[in-house]
This record gives structure tokens, sequence and C-alpha cells, in this order.
């Protein structure tokens, strides 16, 4: 959940991002007509996959205005931190290069400046994440719906390209453009989800972080109390 919120946090301060490239598993040589294809193999990049598909595109066009009061909110706010720590840090700076710095005292006022300015960037950061958590779930949200068709669009696109094995580009370490199946899963996932849902229901939570949950309350479950006597008593 720490990392969606990190993203969400740029992604609101920015309002922009750069789209992931439907790129190719891994740049080779060009493919000639002595080379061999072999059948029932192919490769996908399933992040690529994501970040084109017409239902995650919609929805970051969308995000900006159905989130404005939070991207408004986040960037008044991250205003007010630079503005407050700016005359900070150009103290501390300029209270280094004294002569003074290099002494007992000098050392400890530079600590205790650098403490505090580090305490209210790492509380301006909570604050910013905070205010930008609506739209770190609306990501979530949008990304487990696209997720949950993920595995059937590349299931029809192996049946209709008659492929067996799919693997990934990291596990590759060369191949042509023939084993690249993520325009055929692409277009599979396109038809399955043309759109997402931009807002969860209200108390909504990810898909991790209910599992997590669910994983608790059966170990709190199955784990017997302390001193609870057994069946005969004893």
């Amino acid at each position: 959940m720490n990392i969606i919120l990190k993203s969400a946090v740029a992604a609101g301060l920015m309002l922009s991002g750069s789209q992931l490239a439907l790129a190719q598993p891994r740049p080779a040589a060009p493919a000639t007509t002595a080379t061999q294809v072999v059948p029932g193999l192919g490769v996908a990049n399933v992040d690529a996959i994501v970040g084109n598909s017409t239902a995650f595109k919609v929805a970051q066009t969308q995000r900006p205005t159905t989130y404005k009061a939070q991207f408004d909110a986040a960037e008044a706010r991250r205003s007010q931190i630079a503005a407050q720590l700016t005359p900070m840090v150009d103290k501390f700076n300029r209270d280094r290069a004294l002569p003074t710095a290099n002494t007992a005292a000098g050392q400890a006022s530079l600590q205790q400046q650098a403490q505090t300015i580090q305490n209210i960037q790492q509380s301006g950061q909570a604050e910013l994440q905070k205010i930008l958590e609506p739209v770190a779930l609306s990501e979530a949200y949008v990304q487990e719906q696209i997720g949950d068709k993920l595995n059937a669009a590349i299931q029809a696109a192996m049946t209709k390209k008659n492929i067996t094995l799919v693997l990934t580009p990291q596990s590759i370490l060369a191949a042509t453009n023939a084993y690249n199946l993520n325009q055929q899963i692409l277009d599979e996932l396109n038809v399955a989800i043309p759109s997402a849902q931009l807002v969860p229901s209200a108390g909504w939570e990810p898909r991790e972080v209910r599992e997590q949950k669910a994983a608790q309350a059966a170990q709190q479950g199955g784990a017997a109390p302390a001193g609870r006597p057994s069946p005969d008593g004893r």
C-alpha cells in the first residue's frame, strides 16, 4: 500500500505521466529469412500491455478531473511546505559555510537544523500521501479490474496464435519480434475491458490488503487462546 500511495503522490503533483511503451521483449538483430521461429513460444510484457490498454489510458485521462480537489489540495500543501522549508534550508547552508561550523557548537546547531528540516519533510510527505489517498485507491482499483481480465486475455491470445508457452522479457536474453505477443494480448484485453470504473466504492481496499487481513484473521482464529482448558478439564 505504501508503494501505491507514493506513486499517487508523484502523479498528483506532476499531473502527468509517461505512458508505458508497448516495447519489444528485448532489442535484437532484425529477423532474416533464415531465422527459425520455435513454434508455440511467445514473449509478453505484462506491464506494457496493461499500461497501453484502453481502460488504463481512459482512467488516466479522467482521473485529474475526477480528483481535481485532491490534486489541488496536495499542490497547495506542497507549496506551503516548500515555502516553510526554503528559508530553513538557506539558513542551514549559510551556517554550514561559517568558520564556526567546525566547532562543537556549530556542529550541534547544524545537526539540530538538519533534523528539523528532515522532520518537516517527512511530516509533509505523510500529509501529501493522506490527501492523495483517494487517488491511490483509484489507481489500484482500475489496475485490479484490468488484472482480473488479463489472464483470460493471455489465454485467448495464446489460443489464436497456437502458443503453448509465454515468457516475460526479463527471462529472455535476446529474441526477434516474431515471438512478441504483446499486441495480440492487448487486443483481447481491450475487448474484455474497454473501460474501468474509476471511483471505488466506500471502504474498498486493494486485493493485497484484503488478502493480508484475511490471512491475519485466519491465523488469529486458528490459534487457541492461552490458558484455555482442554476438553477433559485438565
